[in-house]
């Protein structure tokens, strides 16, 4: 038996019979207590917190303020509810206005852990949807910690902020200047700063790592000169700050479309009304239309995102890398992110007997460079389809669809922030990724990669624990994102710190545009240099649209409830899409 003492900076620490635990940890606001359980390892045991408060009960489109302190200890055992938001169907809300909880992992040895670095993540959704806990199948919930703090032997902290009209409607003016889930998260990363040292954690060596809309969130955060000082590495799964659906050039627009589905004005008036209307109807005006067309592509539709409000984002996204010069950098997308997009917006690609119509290719060109005009179409037509030949294979013009819209919605946008980064960087250091383990979903072609989301199993070490669900070789890709990310976490560089790594990473500059090709079958050929060649100077100029060349076209009419195919459940047969915690978690 042990007993328990006191710590300085570590609240009351436990030393039982065979280990010590942290017991009752002091913070800001209180005393809270979590729970302690053994994991893989000799002498290797997990401190987790659940549901603790970083700020107030938010309120209406607002910043968060500070959580009042509580007293007696708080028990850290259980999730607290997501954000508010609409459900699966967008027929009903889940979630609350009371929601800005963490969770945190402390991995420890035979010592109690120390100035550990700190890993915060941050969920995706589309900023319409997600939870700091992510989805969940018999309590084993996506972005559990565990095997990510005991494998890189690293805290891991998750958190949640505010999505859909709750945290990112915008006015366009100071009475509702938009960016709320935004200033959660850094409301979250500052609380973590405070107060993971009583944790063990290192408060200068926080690392902020995201997927999707999470990932674009990683980027917003490392920009804004409001976290100077606080961030000391990112990493960018599949999205950054510059894709075409991470900023709301026109938010005043679509405050208007929800003011008058909710019965508001739209004059001066409008958001106080709108502090006024059911929080759940607000929510479910919000909806986003899934039916997309080559014509009318899906991704147009994200119209609930982050602005320009001159304060959280002080100009530009392009303009404001400067910020982050000395923060390292690591972003990089799948190899065919973009086909959950192209699924809906031409349902023939996932369909092996039916043709994908050629003139299916040419619309949605057209559609995504609208703003280039004709000659843009025609020339991003041209190189998509210049190895075609005379009689493109059926398999051949669905995987050229699936590149395109992978290619515009975040490839490009990817490889213009590295660039951007690289460029500004004093101190900071940029690495380049691509993801190509390809997916596990059932029924998918023989041609497909990777598709959106499809690395989040694998960060988050499920081939360790769904051992039946896995081979061996999706082990070794977990092991190897694992290692990488928290080596990365540790020293800036990812070949270097606890964690042996298959293949030397190297570093992305201006010139080379070096990146690692991560998959099963690591070898040095996995080091690739300029993704996809085709992006010659003059189709980037007419594919991209980042920070100056891309301009929202005008929002949709038509932001109504539809239907669409469920997830397949989490099952031994195929676990990726549950990566997807809703259909759009799953996106960005």
């Amino acid at each position: 038996t042990g007993g328990c003492s006191l710590l300085p900076g570590l609240g009351q620490c436990c030393l039982c019979e065979f280990h010590l635990f942290l017991g009752v940890v002091l913070t800001e606001g209180g005393m809270v207590e979590g729970k302690t359980y053994s994991v893989s390892g000799l002498f290797r045991y997990m401190d987790v917190f659940l549901g603790i408060p970083f700020a107030a009960p938010t309120k209406r489109f607002e910043k968060p303020e500070p959580h009042p302190e509580w007293s007696g200890v708080l028990m850290a055992k259980k999730y607290k509810s997501r954000c508010m938001q609409m459900n699966l169907l967008q027929s009903g809300i889940r979630g609350s206005e009371d929601c800005l909880y963490l969770n945190i992992w402390v991995p420890h040895g035979r010592t109690l852990s120390t100035d550990l670095p700190v890993m915060v993540y941050l969920f995706g959704g589309a900023f319409l949807l997600g939870g700091a806990q992510g989805a969940n199948f018999l309590d084993n919930y996506l972005y559990d910690g565990e095997q990510i703090a005991n494998r890189g032997n690293v805290i891991v902290v998750t958190i949640n902020y505010r999505v859909g009209t709750l945290g990112f409607l915008s006015s366009g003016d100071s009475k509702a200047p938009g960016n709320y889930g935004l200033w959660d998260q850094h409301a979250g990363i500052a609380w973590v700063h405070r107060n993971i040292k009583a944790f063990g954690g290192d408060p200068d060596n926080i690392t902020v790592f995201g997927e999707s809309a999470g990932a674009a969130g990683v980027n917003f955060q490392l920009i804004s000169p409001h976290n100077k000082g606080l961030i000391r590495r990112g990493i960018s799964q599949s999205g950054v700050a510059l894709c075409p659906w991470a900023i709301n050039k026109n938010p005043r627009a679509f405050a208007e479309q929800i003011a008058k589905k909710v019965g508001c004005p739209t004059d001066d008036s409008m958001v106080d009304c709108l502090k006024m209307t059911d929080p759940e109807a607000l929510t479910l005006a919000g909806n986003l239309n899934l039916n997309g067309s080559p014509t009318d592509p899906i991704v147009h539709n994200l119209v609930l995102s982050p602005v320009v409000d001159g304060d959280f984002l002080p100009d530009e996204p392009g303009k404001l890398f400067v910020n982050a010069a000395d923060i390292d950098y690591i972003a990089g997308v799948n190899d065919m992110d973009g086909h959950i997009f192209t699924g809906l917006d031409v349902p023939s690609v996932n369909q092996p007997i039916w043709p994908t119509p050629v003139d299916d290719a040419k619309l949605l060109i057209n559609a995504l460079t609208r703003d280039k005009g004709e000659q843009g179409a025609e020339m991003a037509y041209k190189e998509y389809t210049a190895s075609w030949g005379d009689k493109p294979s059926k398999d051949e013009i669905k995987r050229t669809i699936v590149e395109l819209e992978t290619d515009y919605i975040f490839l490009v946008p990817t490889q213009t922030a590295l660039y951007q980064h690289a460029s500004v960087a004093k101190t900071g250091r940029t690495y380049s990724y691509l993801f190509s383990q390809a997916s596990r979903m059932p029924g998918f072609p023989s041609w497909m990669g990777a598709d959106h989301a499809d690395d989040l199993q694998y960060v988050f070490g499920k081939p360790f624990t769904n051992l039946l669900a896995y081979w061996p070789r999706h082990r070794d890709v977990s092991d190897y994102m694992i290692s990488y990310w928290t080596n990365f976490a540790k020293t800036g560089d990812p070949n270097t710190g606890e964690s042996k790594v298959p293949v030397h990473w190297p570093t992305f500059t201006t010139s080379d545009h070096q990146y690692l090709d991560i998959n099963h079958k690591m070898n040095s050929n996995s080091v690739k240099q300029k993704m996809r060649l085709r992006f010659s100077s003059q189709i980037v100029t007419m594919l991209t649209f980042t920070f100056t060349a891309f301009i929202r076209r005008p929002y949709p009419e038509r932001l109504t409830t539809s239907s669409y195919r469920d997830s397949p459940p989490w099952s031994n047969s195929g676990l990726s899409v549950l990566l997807r915690d809703t259909m759009v978690v799953g996106w960005i």
